[in-house]
């Protein structure tokens, strides 16, 4: 929860302003690349009352054996990018400093002390469930696609769909003391 909750206060430095720059496009792939850019928002509200937000850019590069996920400041600065393949994740920041483990989610938890949905997000980007862990309360709009369920501990609203997925993503956790949420808006694909 410390290690959460330092990286909270460390982002928060960089909170996004109105004018926010996007990252750029992460290079590379051949036919079947996915990259989505936007920007994000985690919030986590703990049972005392106390707040802390994170907001900047994000760049998401996926050619389906390897992703990239850039993260922003405000001025559209890297301040962190993971990386991930079978059996492999790691996270560098802006200051070189590394994190690898075998897994995201595995990552995501030394990173930050709390699960993120980091798997996940390769199948939510494009509007996609994935088999494991199976996904609950699934409901889906008029052309089939998913708009509202959990999985993985994680409640998730997909909308405002374009050809390639979702261009916001709203997913929420309920822990002991605390509630996190993170919202995605993809402003280009």
């Amino acid at each position: 929860m410390a290690g959460l909750r330092w990286a909270l206060l460390a982002l928060l430095a960089f909170l996004l302003a109105a004018c926010t720059s996007l990252p750029k496009p992460i290079e590379g792939g051949g036919a079947d690349a996915f990259s989505r850019i936007g920007r994000f928002a985690i919030t986590v509200n703990d049972e005392d009352g106390k707040q802390n937000a994170v907001q900047g850019g994000f760049s998401w590069f996926d050619d389906g054996r390897r992703y990239v996920l850039d993260l922003t400041n405000p001025l559209g600065s890297t301040e962190a990018r993971v990386e991930g393949r079978p059996g492999a994740a790691s996270l560098t920041k802006a200051d070189g400093t590394r994190l690898v483990a075998d897994n995201p989610d595995a990552l995501a938890e030394d990173a930050f002390g709390s699960s993120m949905p980091v798997s996940g997000l390769r199948d939510w980007l494009r509007g996609r469930l994935p088999a494991d862990p199976q996904a609950t309360d699934v409901k889906r709009d008029d052309q089939g696609r998913p708009v509202a369920f959990a999985q993985g501990g994680w409640r998730a609203t997909l909308s405002r769909y374009d050809t390639l997925g979702p261009q916001m993503l709203v997913l929420e956790r309920q822990e002991p003391g605390r509630r996190i949420l993170v919202r995605l808006v993809v402003n280009q694909s």
